[in-house]
């Protein structure tokens, strides 16, 4: 991925809310394959990290996008985005 293709990535990111949270359980078997379904569906999406999660965010986002063959577009603070491009149908996002 482009520096180009990750700061456009980051701006579509910007207006999106999380749609999964990582509590004090961190990485179970049943979010891992929520995410995957969802990156099938949307193909950018964004996480949230509790505060009672333990984990490093950034270790967390790399342990994720290795589960679900994504991408991670960015880590600021407490907040996870990845991506994955869709296949033929699915695909929603041009990359420049």
């Amino acid at each position: 991925m482009t520096t180009k293709q990750r700061a456009y990535l980051k701006s579509l990111a910007m207006t999106m809310d999380p749609i999964f949270q990582i509590g004090k359980n961190s990485m179970t078997p049943e979010l891992t394959n929520a995410v995957y379904e969802a990156l099938a569906a949307r193909e950018l999406i964004k996480i949230s990290v509790l505060k009672n999660c333990m984990d490093d965010p950034r270790a967390l986002a790399e342990m994720v996008a290795e589960r679900t063959h994504s991408q991670v577009v960015q880590v600021i603070g407490k907040k996870i985005v990845l991506y994955r491009e869709g296949k033929d149908k699915n695909k929603k996002i041009q990359l420049p």
